[in-house]
């Protein structure tokens, strides 16, 4: 067992209990709103042991995805390359650190992370949280559908081989791959908001 949540309730919102345990994928539904940035910031935050809450225990923690963010006077000046990010970022130790070249043979260790478009650029984030755990939290924030299934099926893969996931989601009903997300995963857990 990774994660023990036994019911998270904020003012306005409920997450109901679930368990997550290796070889596991949950998909987080929050629905879309103002209140799922800062929602999917506080979960994350507690998924990955930053902070504490009282009725989650966090055996193991998660690595989250993070969205790769590059200064504008950095890109400008001195971008950073996709080889620069995998050092910093990655175990280069791990076939992951690689896998971004494998699955687009177009990519060098010279690209610059600017010119990568939002789903490269999370497969790439995501190809470097994998090479350090085998256990994370994403969302398919800055993704097209087709870029969001591929995202997914990566992760699908790692939890087959013995990793797990939390999906933090907000657009289930949105594209046609997401529309049973039950089918998909472990477990579907819905917030249900209380306002």
């Amino acid at each position: 067992m990774l994660i023990e949540n036994k019911g998270i309730k904020k003012d306005n919102y409920f997450i109901p209990p679930f368990v997550l345990n290796e070889g596991e994928i949950i998909i987080l539904y929050l629905f879309e709103g103002q209140y799922f940035l800062p929602t999917e910031l506080y979960l994350k935050d507690i998924f990955t042991g930053k902070i504490k809450h009282e009725n989650v225990l966090v055996h193991k923690h998660l690595s989250f995805v993070e969205y790769i963010f590059e200064p504008r006077w950095r890109s400008l000046f001195c971008p950073i390359t996709v080889g620069e990010y995998l050092r910093k970022n990655a175990n280069t130790n791990s076939n992951y650190a690689t896998k971004i070249y494998e699955r687009n043979k177009w990519i060098t260790n010279k690209t610059k992370i600017h010119n990568l478009a939002g789903n490269i650029r999370k497969q790439l984030s995501l190809f470097a949280t994998l090479s350090k755990s085998k256990n994370i939290v994403f969302d398919l924030s800055g993704q097209d559908p087709l870029g969001a299934e591929e995202t997914y099926e990566c992760v699908k893969e790692n939890v087959k081989n013995g990793g797990s996931g939390i999906l933090i989601d907000w657009a289930k009903n949105m594209i046609d791959w997401a529309k049973n997300m039950e089918d998909k995963c472990t477990k579907l857990i819905q917030i249900q908001w209380t306002e």
